[in-house]
């Protein structure tokens, strides 16, 4: 069977019907086939060079790079695999003949240095090798203490300590001088002795000869033709593949002559959504049968870049929600590239618990939600929204939220210093703050750690490290604790700029005042010292010039407007990252604050959209909530259609969240009407305005509320758990609840309503909606006949809906 055939009846055996079409047309449709490079030049007995090949016919490009022949003009000059990869023999030139079908084109190949070659880099040849064959990965000899007596740099960020290591350590035993193929450092990597990590490097492979070369060169450091890498591309940057299909990548590092060199044999791969494209060690990608995007980074020495990669739904025609304004349309524009559906609109009903449990953490009323659905204006939803945030639930909800993340630990800033900062922010939501103005105050807070203000978020920290590494993942979204041991492995940050950046919060200092309590105070500050050679390196911001601080001294001020200037590449996104994740259940990014140009949104051009429209809005949070909110991707339903089940990235329909452990108990509370007691506060508290983080709680222990040790929002834990589940079927604290003497069950089942008007009651309080007709038929039989205590029947329907999914999720 040819290749038409074999992928019409793969097509046609998994209902790609689309694709049958696809097919055809590729086999009768005028096709472009493109050979790179047109010229190949090796100059060195290991160098080698990947052949891309690509068919486009249309707007489709399809990689043919493994499904082509490749002669070699000249045997003994170079050698070429069925993958397209050429390895130089001798020094000449030759050509390589490449053949598709009825297209033929040849190459022109010259090889050079194989004579008398430059001698092997330990730097910029060997160090690549290892990280490559995984000896410097955590898991091998780059951990902490290394393995078994022998620890080199994670990731090979310090190339001299590892030389070190290898050529001197143990009176250099791990090399053999007189005879360098019995070296420790080769016979251990090939597995010709025993290794505890198995064979690293094939024994007769490319990697090997390198190695064997640079033990026979006497194992230099550097070579006379050393050049620093200065950047990496590949090829294809951005593409799209079909089900089960494979591309081919090219990798080429450019250093700082300018000369380019192929790396796609010696570079790194790493998927970020594996699920939908899986990478090989060649930098071969393979599409799976699951529809999304992925980003692939590729890693060599120092250097990371990206490939995209989307993998759209053959068989489905993607769609578009309604576009109520950008985002819709930017939304829809990647669904319907990938063919993915979305999922119909949420009803009146679900829409206002949905945006009332996201935006104020509260749930409406049985009353709220009967004016909500009795109300037939056309721009109801657009009112709610504006309502909520307004409403005083609204500072409190987010207060909590922020408290959390900054840290309002009633431990470390002391009782009165967690009010206060709890206070203060209450004050900020309530009036609205501008993002920036709010970011700054932080950033340069000074004065007592219990007055009402930020001041407890340095105290919390403690040190310029923390408060650099907190403040740089919290408000820019870039993690850069990395870079405090080794080069960040997938970003640009190193030790120099980690330095840097705590050079900002050395000039802090607490002082204790005459009350007994401290207050946080500015000095001049320092640089501080590089975490490895103890030399001071300048302030300055990531990716920004050393900073001045002539005409201020407080260094943190320098920053802070740094930070919240119009043209910062970082710290709009960080919080428009942040609010999208919380409303829509994921990330643009994700982790939501670890953004970088590794780790890519799965919706850039949205991504883009949102920041400048933070800044056109002048950072007014309830603005862009606001368009968050009435967005009709945001009204689409959690229910998944046959072509969006499994797409968990593009937002097709939305994700059902697991209520807050705080939101959950104050929802527990609200529609059994008892209130819950807190240890030494007055009855009528809610949790979400509760500011002690220490507070013993059963329930806030299982339901994961954090104790505000991180910045990080991972550390509130809304994964179900089996101890929920018990917990909220059989604990006696609810169970007391439903049964209270003036809880709403036993107020239903005295009062003289009608079943059906009881059950509409518990349905409005508790899902803000009536029962179905199904519902009633069922949850009627519940009930005894007429005149017949019906109080058991109240508590058991109102136990019953309490433990559903519809309850305890955010739908």
């Amino acid at each position: 069977m040819n290749e038409l055939g074999r992928c019409v009846t793969q097509a046609l055996r998994r209902g790609w019907f689309p694709l049958v079409l696809c097919c055809v047309w590729q086999n009768v449709a005028a096709a472009q086939y493109t050979v790179s490079p047109t010229a190949i030049s090796l100059d060195r007995p290991e160098a080698a060079q990947q052949v891309f090949v690509s068919e486009t016919t249309g707007t489709a490009q399809v990689d043919r790079t493994r499904q082509v022949e490749y002669i070699s003009g000249d045997p003994s000059v170079f050698s070429v695999d069925a993958t397209g990869l050429v390895h130089p023999i001798h020094d000449g030139a030759a050509t390589l003949t490449v053949r598709y079908r009825d297209t033929v084109q040849t190459i022109p190949v010259t090889v050079t240095g194989l004579t008398a070659p430059v001698p092997v880099s330990f730097r910029y040849e060997v160090q690549p090798l290892l990280t490559k064959s995984r000896c410097n990965a955590g898991g091998c000899h780059g951990k902490a203490e290394g393995q078994n007596g022998f620890k080199l740099s994670l990731f090979g960020f310090d190339d001299e300590a590892d030389y070190d290591a290898i050529v001197n350590e143990g009176r250099g035993r791990r090399l053999d001088r007189a005879s360098p193929g019995e070296s420790l450092l080769f016979v251990k990597g090939a597995a010709l002795l025993p290794h505890g990590g198995g064979s690293k490097i094939e024994r007769t492979g490319p990697q090997a000869a390198l190695l064997l070369r640079w033990l026979h060169e006497g194992s230099p450091y550097e070579s006379p033709a050393d050049q620093p890498v200065v950047r990496i591309e590949v090829e294809p940057a951005d593409l799209v593949l079909l089900p089960l299909a494979t591309q081919q990548l090219r990798v080429t590092a450019i250093d700082a002559t300018g000369r380019r060199h192929c790396v796609t044999r010696e570079a790194e791969y790493v998927s970020n959504a594996p699920s939908i494209i899986a990478t090989t060690p060649r930098g071969l990608l393979e599409a799976t049968e699951v529809p999304g995007e992925a980003a692939i980074l590729v890693r060599y020495l120092d250097q990371v870049t990206t490939c995209r990669v989307a993998r759209p739904r053959p068989e489905s025609i993607g769609t578009r929600p309604a576009v109520h304004n950008f985002i819709d349309q930017h939304v829809g524009d990647k669904l319907v590239r990938l063919g993915i559906p979305v999922s119909e609109p949420i009803d009146d009903s679900v829409f206002l618990r949905r945006v009332s449990l996201d935006t104020i953490g509260t749930l409406p009323t049985a009353e709220e939600a009967r004016r909500f659905l009795a109300d037939t204006a056309p721009d109801k939803r657009a009112r709610l929204v504006e309502s909520l945030l307004n409403r005083p639930e609204y500072a409190d909800y987010w207060a909590m939220k922020w408290a959390d993340i900054l840290r309002a630990d009633k431990i470390r800033i002391t009782t009165q210093g967690a009010v206060g900062m709890t206070r203060w922010l209450r004050t900020q939501f309530a009036a609205n703050r501008p993002y920036d103005e709010f970011a700054r105050e932080i950033l340069t807070a000074q004065g007592s750690i219990q007055a009402e203000s930020p001041a407890g978020f340095f105290k919390a920290l403690e040190t310029p490290e923390a408060t650099a590494r907190s403040v740089s993942q919290l408000f820019l979204g870039a993690r850069i604790e990395c870079a405090q041991c080794h080069h960040h492995p997938s970003e640009r940050w190193s030790q120099d700029d980690y330095a840097g950046l705590v050079g900002f919060f050395t000039g802090t200092a607490f002082k204790p005042l005459p009350n007994g309590t401290e207050a946080l105070a500015v000095k001049a500050g320092t640089d501080h010292k590089h975490p490895r050679t103890g030399l001071p390196v300048p302030a300055r911001a990531l990716g920004a010039t050393d900073a001045s601080f002539e005409i201020v001294h407080d260094r943190r001020q320098v920053f802070a407007a740094w930070m919240t200037a119009p043209d910062n590449p970082y710290f709009a996104k960080a919080i428009v990252n942040r609010l999208w994740a919380h409303y829509f259940g994921r990330g643009l990014v994700e982790p939501i604050d670890d953004l970088r140009a590794t780790n890519p949104a799965t919706n850039e051009p949205l991504f883009e959209a949102l920041a400048a429209h933070l800044r056109e809005v002048r950072y007014d949070l309830k603005a862009f909530t606001r368009t968050l909110l009435t967005s009709q991707t945001y009204q689409l339903s959690s229910a998944a259609n046959d072509g969006n089940v499994d797409d968990m990235q593009n937002f097709s329909h939305a994700r059902p969240k697991a209520m807050p452990a705080e939101v959950l108990l104050d929802g527990l509370c609200q529609v059994t009407e008892v209130a819950e007691k807190f240890n030494g506060w007055p009855e009528g508290y809610r949790s979400i305005q509760v500011w002690d983080n220490r507070m013993p709680s059963y329930f806030f222990r299982i339901f994961g509320r954090p104790v505000r040790a991180s910045v990080c929002e991972c550390e509130r834990s809304n994964e179900p758990s089996i101890t929920q589940a018990l917990h909220l079927l059989n604990s006696p604290e609810i169970n007391e609840k439903l049964s209270h003497k003036r809880g709403l069950a036993r107020r239903l089942a005295a009062s003289n309503k009608s079943t059906d008007e009881v059950l509409d009651e518990l349905y409005l309080t508790t899902l803000s909606r009536l029962p179905t007709s199904e519902e009633r038929v069922l949850l009627r039989e519940a009930f005894p006949p007429a005149g017949q205590d019906r109080r058991a029947a109240v508590e058991d329907v109102l136990w019953s809906v309490l433990n559903t999914k519809e309850f305890l999720f955010i739908q």
